[in-house]
């Protein structure tokens, strides 16, 4: 059983940064495609970054690849997305999700990031 969690959400004024981390256990990490998924209220989950095995990434658009950076870290089981320049239309929860082409996606429970002033 392959688990995500999540830390790092919060309030953050315009403008600043966050580190997002995931912790994930029960999987052999390193086999993984790992993403950054959010939801805005009233929308749909939406794709910010993947992570591949080999450490390539891939950004929805070129407006998050300027501002955010997904990572992996294989020794310790973990993706982290560092988020700068945080906008108000950034805020949502931010989901932690795995990926491998022989099993069901796995998600993690979101932690909330609010970009107010």
């Amino acid at each position: 059983q392959v688990q995500l969690v999540e830390s790092g959400g919060g309030l953050v004024q315009p403008g600043g940064s966050r580190i997002l981390s995931c912790v994930v256990s029960g999987s052999d990490f390193s086999t993984y495609a790992w993403a950054w998924y959010r939801q805005a209220p009233g929308s749909q989950r939406e794709l910010v970054a993947r992570i591949f095995e080999d450490g390539t990434t891939f950004y929805l658009d070129s407006d998050k690849e300027n501002r955010f950076t997904i990572s992996r870290d294989n020794t310790v089981n973990t993706v982290s997305l560092h988020m700068h320049h945080l906008r108000p239309d950034d805020t949502a929860v931010y989901y932690c999700n795995g990926r491998r082409a022989d099993q069901v996606d796995s998600w993690g429970q979101g932690t909330q990031v609010t970009v107010s002033s």
